[in-house]
């Protein structure tokens, strides 16, 4: 058991408070946190992602914790720094879920939800595909290569063990949750907007026309109109998405300049 002495403590402290960041980010984060991905893969991802930065940070001091609270603030505030790189993205896929609904809402396909094993909950099919496709343009813009430089420049900004938990950090959070509701709301104007229309037509019609059974042509009218609109507009939705990713990340690195370091963005 010798190599337990000669064991230097302080790099592995180190080494674990880097473990710690890189954790946050890769629990919360697009394409690194997802569901599908098995358990194991991520720790192990975490784990090679954690010796390849560590290297890098070989010569920053690391403030002796003195006790298990203090070690436990140290780590709380790395899992903060990694975790809120992620969740400013995450909220913004919160966003075209938000559209997916209010589409499905108005054109009915509400009642053709389906079971999601990897969130353990019903999801709408409209939801699912345009979570899918904004997942696959976050891959194709290289969104997953923004988000990691993010954390890099946080440990060239923000040293490990320096216990900092920004202030402002949750007001961007919260700004970035208005931004996403925007964007739900963009991403699904054309299709809301044409279905209110096309409600207007059908109660017209069923005015002039009583006999017809409008519910039943209704129905129908509304799903293949929902669909074509969808089709139309999809571009202009996965546009909006693209062009929130780069200004997201950038605002939570923004977030945690008050934490007196100037941390740089990610463009």
């Amino acid at each position: 058991m010798e190599w337990l002495q000669q064991l230097d403590v302080g790099k592995f402290l180190l080494f674990t408070l880097v473990l710690s960041r890189v954790s946050g980010l890769l629990m919360t984060a697009p394409i690194y946190g997802t569901a599908e991905i098995p358990m194991q893969v991520r720790a192990l991802f975490t784990l090679a992602i954690a010796v390849l930065v560590f290297p890098s940070q070989w010569q920053v001091p690391v403030p002796d914790p003195g006790n298990l609270a203090q070690y436990l603030v140290f780590v709380g505030s790395e899992l903060v720094i990694g975790a809120a790189l992620g969740l400013g993205v995450t909220i913004l896929f919160s966003g075209i879920d938000l559209a997916g609904k209010l589409i499905d809402q108005v054109s009915g396909l509400l009642i053709a939800e389906v079971f999601d094993p990897t969130q353990d909950n019903n999801t709408s099919i409209i939801s699912r595909l345009l979570f899918l496709i904004t997942l696959s343009i976050f891959v194709a813009i290289g969104g997953h290569r923004i988000v990691m430089a993010g954390l890099l420049d946080t440990f060239r900004t923000i040293p490990p063990g320096s216990a900092i938990f920004p202030a402002s950090l949750g007001d961007t959070l919260v700004t970035l949750i208005g931004q996403s509701f925007i964007l739900g709301i963009r991403a699904a104007a054309p299709v809301v907007a044409s279905m209110l229309l096309a409600n207007l037509v059908l109660g017209l019609i069923a005015r002039a026309l009583p006999q017809l059974n409008i519910l039943v042509i209704g129905f129908g009218v509304n799903t293949l109109l929902a669909l074509g609109v969808l089709g139309i507009s999809l571009g202009g939705a996965v546009w909006v998405f693209q062009d929130q990713v780069e200004p997201a990340v950038a605002a939570v690195l923004n977030g945690l300049k008050s934490a007196g370091y100037a941390v740089s963005s990610t463009q």
